[in-house]
């Protein structure tokens, strides 16, 4: 066997192991590259070379990194950056991509989710429905800057955001059949408190009562939170026993504040999730950089306190610390 030969089986054993076990990577291939399936065969057993836009095409197609295949020594680590070529963000779009990218983690037989949390993560705001439309709202006026919320305030009356609240559906169902470690700080629902009191101060509620609702729909988020945290599991707000329910490993770290970086390990694969511009994110399947990624996070939790299906002591005092803060909001 020569090295050329080495290279491209050693190519197609990566793209193996980066799909899911479902899907044939021959089938994906013939309709890829419009080629037979001998011809496609030929070409994973090294007996006929890859064409340069064949390669090309199979790398966009799979996001691979050649750097990441042949293990270059340098220090350099490719990411993806979904949606950086569109010119107009629309926040419904960055939750399609969010539910697309836990069906791909979904899609494994085994996974794993990672999540350093510096906020609640994004979705759990959507457990019930005035929080979730409080944020959507604030986000796409105060963050975004949409030109047409620029001199509107919030009402509950005036906002559904229905589309955003379905999307948010989905995204809870697909989190909640995954099992995770969240490593939370007693800070990371200071940006949501900061947003309801900077509303409140600005006089950008509509009414008092749109003010209440959205506080008393933030609770209700901790209180599930809380009971998720004591029986260890996910589910949705209301919901009877069922079949199967993911696990749940949430711990509290005293001082360090997280980064909103979420690591993701599928079958023998390990991939990142980076957050940058509040909305954006990087993704690498770098085996180096995600290598280092879990470390760190392995390390971390082994410096902060469990909270989940056990510490019931620990987990009372630190989700009453939180539900106070939340109700200081209506004095």
């Amino acid at each position: 066997m020569n090295a050329t030969t080495d290279l491209q089986q050693q190519f197609f054993n990566h793209l193996k192991s980066i799909l899911p076990q479902h899907i044939s990577m021959v089938d994906e291939l013939t309709d890829l590259l419009n080629l037979s399936y001998d011809s496609v065969y030929r070409r994973i057993r090294g007996e006929k070379p890859l064409a340069l836009n064949e390669l090309r095409q199979i790398c966009e197609r799979y996001h691979i990194s050649l750097d990441q295949v042949l293990k270059l020594q340098n220090d350099s680590v490719v990411f993806q950056a979904p949606a950086i070529n569109n010119p107009v963000f629309l926040f419904e779009d960055y939750l399609k991509g969010m539910l697309q990218q836990l069906r791909y983690v979904n899609s494994f037989k085994e996974r794993r989710m990672l999540y350093l949390c510096k906020d609640l993560p994004i979705w759990q705001f959507y457990l019930y429905p005035e929080i979730g439309i409080f944020k959507t709202f604030f986000w796409i006026k105060t963050l975004l800057n949409q030109a047409d919320y620029t001199h509107k305030s919030f009402s509950l009356s005036d906002n559904s955001f229905e589309e955003c609240l379905e999307l948010a559906r989905q995204i809870n169902k697909e989190y909640n059949e995954l099992p995770c470690v969240e490593l939370w700080n007693k800070e990371s629902i200071n940006s949501t408190l900061s947003q309801i009191e900077y509303y409140k101060d600005a006089g950008l509620f509509k009414t008092r009562n749109d003010l209440d609702l959205v506080v008393d729909s933030f609770e209700k988020t901790l209180d599930h939170l809380e009971l998720q945290a004591e029986k260890g599991v996910k589910f949705m707000p209301g919901s009877s026993e069922v079949s199967y329910r993911a696990p749940l490993h949430l711990y509290i770290n005293e001082v360090v504040i997280g980064s909103n970086t979420i690591l993701a390990s599928v079958d023998d694969s390990k991939i990142a999730f980076v957050s940058y511009n509040v909305f954006s994110y990087l993704i690498t399947k770098d085996v180096r950089f995600n290598e280092s990624a879990f470390q760190a996070f392995e390390n971390l939790v082994s410096r902060s306190t469990l909270i989940s299906a056990t510490g019931e002591k620990e987990r009372s005092k630190v989700f009453k610390l939180l539900k106070d803060r939340v109700r200081n909001l209506k004095k």
